[in-house]
């Protein structure tokens, strides 16, 4: 084998035709050296136009980024984005940025990388996103207060920032994460294509500021885009299209490897606890549980013994309501404007959950009045209250179910039907159970008489046997989700499991500590020990109902904190962290 001669051998690649005799001449090769420095490259020559100011007029230099017409019937605007041509400079974050004045941690247009193939072979991939305009824009069917529209000429989803309460409801239903939460303004704000920049034929600032010209707006067929998410993937292991159906086009000659996946695909973070929703959801699914309780037990005891502890219950039971209610106020960026949450009915399944929950609390005032100035033996005055109990319950269920529907509503896998609703069945009955005892300590620490006694004696047995059996149920179930670690595959309830087995170890252990010990271990010490007619109530007896309540609560807030952290789906390509 003859060597190579490496000058030879680089001139074959720069493909550049060189006599032979000059091959040898060292000058030539110096020449060529220095011709290369001069080659700049696409941002250099980029920055280099508008120095010299050697460019027609913005709107004209980028016209070919735009169509030519505005949307007709059945069409929309969409960002067309070239994945050959993105280099990942995020010069269109920065422009975004710059153009919108967001604040330092905000941005609405971001630059994610998905990786793959072999270590001989690595494939890599920038992928610049911002919100794709939906046809069925779940953050706009979600808002409770109507403040996203959707332009019935251009088909860009816009957001009415005056309107806006921060409720943040579509940043949990948008399955791509666009709509983001500002702190400061207590509002979400969102990408809005620069609506007034094509107003007047000029490119979003996105556009405008790509070096490669990887980003477009088109002009695309509605119908086209069901057909499509019908059959193709968004990009790999993105969220499903067919929830929203997004807008943008992701181009590509390449072929990409079959694990060509997000570059942060097998990371797991906490997601955002949300402390006044989980205040909320476990007091009013006690509250509701209560009242249903209530209900029950006016089937299992004497009229004479209810008609005693019916006061009680019915005023705990709506404290906690109240007090519930109160909470959610917290979680709202602006509170004062409230009232308008009520805008979205036709659509939001929080508009119908405020709604309902408005109607449980003013029944709930009722019949708690009621109880207290109509209290009586008297048949009229028992099935007047009897109604009241009926109505009081029956609002409160509704309310309960569209409370799940808010988050089922947004296709996580970890708030599916059948995990959304079987806890928040369940923590209304353990809760409504553990109320019954709480008001039975209360009766028996106020009040001291034969009744009383012959109450804690029929009550009591029950509610410890039924409170074993739910709780039991309701750990088993959330036990059941460890399941997942052993699947081979990145499933989001394998991510949820994950969460709870490292970042969230420790709420995880407290949640099923504090189960076990108010819905099993004290329920069981209350049977072997239980309160005999004529004994006084004992020192013991109150501090194991004391125990038992505090922990049934703590274990259901613990649980409804890891509902929220702990929840995972896919998501848009992100960085490597």
């Amino acid at each position: 084998m003859t060597a190579v001669d490496p000058i030879s051998k680089l001139l074959a690649q720069e493909e550049i035709p060189v006599p032979h005799e000059s091959i040898h001449q060292g000058s030539f090769l110096l020449d060529m050296l220095l011709e290369q420095q001069q080659d700049l490259t696409a941002v250099e020559r980029f920055s280099n136009l508008h120095e010299s100011g050697d460019i027609p007029d913005q709107a004209q230099y980028y016209r070919k980024l735009m169509p030519a017409n505005p949307p007709g019937p059945g069409q929309q605007y969409a960002f067309d984005v070239d994945l050959d041509s993105c280099s990942g400079c995020k010069a269109c974050v920065t422009a975004c940025h710059t153009l919108n004045g967001l604040d330092e941690d905000e941005t609405w247009r971001d630059v994610g990388m998905m990786c793959g193939g072999t270590s001989q072979q690595p494939a890599m991939q920038h992928v610049t996103t911002a919100c794709h305009h939906c046809v069925e824009p779940a953050c706009m069917i979600a808002c409770p207060v109507d403040a996203y529209v959707k332009d019935e000429v251009t088909g860009i989803v816009k957001h009415l920032d005056d309107q806006c309460i921060g409720c943040k409801y579509c940043t949990l239903a948008c399955p791509y994460e666009v709509p983001k939460y500002n702190h400061k303004k207590g509002i979400v704000r969102k990408c809005d294509m620069c609506t007034t920049r094509l107003s007047n034929d000029e490119a979003p600032a996105c556009v405008q500021a790509c070096p490669h010209e990887a980003i477009r707006i088109q002009i695309i067929d509605i119908d086209q885009v069901s057909e499509d998410a019908e059959a193709s993937p968004f990009l790999p292991a993105t969220p499903d299209p067919q929830i929203t159906l997004p807008t943008t086009t992701y181009r590509t000659k390449k072929i990409f490897p079959r694990n060509f996946l997000p570059a942060d695909y097998f990371n797991v973070s906490p997601q955002s606890p949300h402390w006044p929703l989980v205040i909320m959801l476990v007091l009013t699914q006690l509250s509701v549980g209560g009242f249903v309780a209530g209900l029950s037990l006016e089937f299992a005891l004497p009229v004479e013994l209810w008609e005693i502890m019916r006061p009680f219950h019915a005023t705990g039971a709506l404290l906690f309501g109240l007090l519930a209610l109160s909470s959610s106020v917290f979680h709202l960026g602006r509170p004062l404007y409230a009232f308008r949450a009520v805008l979205g009915l036709r659509h939001s399944w929080l508009s119908r959950e405020i709604l309902a929950f408005g109607i449980f609390a003013k029944l709930a005032i009722v019949y708690a009045l009621c109880v207290h100035f109509l209290g009586s033996t008297e048949y009229v005055w028992i099935e007047v209250l009897n109604i009241l109990a009926w109505m009081v319950s029956a609002t409160g269920l509704i309310a309960l179910f569209c409370s799940a529907m808010i988050y089922i509503f947004t296709r996580k896998e970890f708030w599916s039907p059948v995990q959304t609703g079987v806890k928040f069945t369940l923590t209304t009955a353990v809760l409504g159970v553990a109320s019954v005892w709480l008001s039975l300590l209360v009766l028996s620490t106020v009040q001291s008489s034969e009744s009383i006694d012959a109450l804690l004696s029929q009550a009591g047995p029950v509610c410890g046997k039924l409170l074993i059996i739910f709780s039991v149920l309701k750990l088993g179930w959330e036990a059941s989700l460890f399941t997942h670690l052993l699947s081979r595959q990145m499933t989001s309830l394998k991510r949820s499991a994950m969460l709870m087995t490292r970042q969230l170890s420790s709420f995880t252990m407290a949640r099923f500590a504090a189960g076990l010990l108010g819905g099993i271990m004290m329920p069981a010490f209350l049977l072997q020990n239980p309160s005999t007619a004529g004994e006084p109530i004992t020192v013991q007896f109150f501090i194991s109902v004391v125990i038992l309540v505090i922990a049934c609560i703590v274990g259901e807030l613990l649980e409804r904190y890891l509902f929220f952290a702990a929840v995972a789906s896919p998501r848009m390509p992100g960085g490597i962290r």
